[in-house]
């Protein structure tokens, strides 16, 4: 199956050597480029692809307002890209649905790696960066709606660990491990989590972790 791809920058040279990348595989399929956020939109809503590749900071749209229309819209993922690693616009991406970010200084396999991770379904979140980001956002955002006890009152013990761990980066498999228990019954609780707290992905997941303060930012991975 090919993964359908829209990618969105505002310089040309920028979009045009992700495109180049992307194309060259043989399962993924740039269908359309974008140079500010309101075409990333309308090629979205064009094409339908699986995935936007979508810059944080874009004229006309900026990316965090497309990647919410894109993200209400329908099934597209939607990944962004940014400069630097600590942007302030990366946390307002993750409230909107981004499914993850990269810098613009990622390596051609890790461009290619995380296109097929995200399009897939699953988030990106790198150990360090991102777990860094997240709980830097958690821990200036507003204070969650409800006491923790209730919002994480439809979780049993086994998914709140599940949830925790999520929040500290752990891979399924790491996971696994650290519950002695299989892959398979670990996809089941992160299956769960997400369906029972009504999230969209993991970073999601992880974002609810520490505004509900099961997660603390700061503590160790």
């Amino acid at each position: 199956m090919t993964l359908r791809v829209v990618v969105a920058d505002d310089q040309e040279l920028v979009r045009a050597g992700f495109s180049m990348i992307l194309d060259a595989q043989p399962d993924i399929e740039v269908v359309a480029e974008a140079g500010d956020g309101a075409q990333a939109v309308a090629a979205v809503r064009e094409h339908r692809p699986d995935l936007l590749l979508l810059d944080i900071r874009m004229p006309v749209m900026d990316g965090i307002e497309a990647a919410r229309i894109v993200c209400a819209d329908g099934d597209c993922r939607v990944l962004m890209l940014t400069t630097f690693d600590l942007d302030d616009y990366v946390y307002d991406a993750l409230r909107a649905g981004a499914a993850g970010f990269l810098l613009k200084d990622v390596r051609r396999d890790d461009l290619v790696h995380a296109v097929r991770v995200v399009a897939a379904g699953e988030s990106l979140l790198a150990p360090s960066v991102t777990t860094r980001l997240i709980a830097d956002f958690t821990s200036r955002g507003p204070r969650p709606a409800a006491p923790p006890s209730e919002r994480l009152a439809v979780l049993t013990g086994r998914e709140r660990e599940t949830l925790r761990m999520i929040a500290r980066g752990l891979s399924n498999a790491e996971i696994a491990r650290e519950m002695v228990v299989s892959e398979h019954t670990v996809k089941t609780h992160v299956s769960n989590v997400l369906t029972k707290l009504g999230l969209r992905d993991r970073v999601q997941a992880v974002i609810v972790a520490y505004e509900t303060g099961l997660a603390i930012p700061g503590e160790p991975a």
